[in-house]
């Protein structure tokens, strides 16, 4: 069983590309209308009376203790990593699936390439103990 393919009618292609993307331009222009307004608007009715106390970085009500910039530990970085081996493969295997039929050894091979070169990412992660939740 084939694919479906879904076009629209060249009909529509003829028209002026305006027509097209007018809608897009007014919108545009409406956002830059408005955000600009409103930062015009703060500007001149907000107050402006700058303090110790406001110059101070915010942290959700809690005095700031430490300084900012502080090393992280690699773990953080090691589970970034994870989140984008899971979010990539998630990303490929979908498409590849709809048309695998359609693919054949080729689209085989090229998966089965994929997977082993995720394979030595998890690989790495694990050797470096970023699968090891305990510590």
């Amino acid at each position: 069983m084939r694919l479906r393919r879904y076009y629209n009618s060249a009909r529509n292609m003829d028209s002026n590309p305006l027509d097209a993307y007018g809608p897009l331009l007014l919108m545009f222009i409406a956002a830059m209308g408005i955000s600009g307004a409103i930062l015009v608007l703060s500007v001149l009715v907000g107050r402006h009376r700058p303090s110790r106390a406001k110059d101070q970085p915010y942290e959700c009500g809690i005095r700031p203790t430490g300084d900012a910039r502080e090393p992280f530990s690699v773990q953080f970085y090691l589970v970034a990593l994870v989140f984008i081996l899971f979010d990539i493969e998630a990303i490929f295997l979908y498409p590849w699936a709809l048309v695998y039929r359609e693919l054949r050894l080729f689209g085989f091979v090229e998966m089965l390439l994929y997977i082993i070169i995720l394979l030595a990412g998890y690989i790495y992660l694990w050797k470096k103990g970023a699968l090891d939740w305990n510590h």
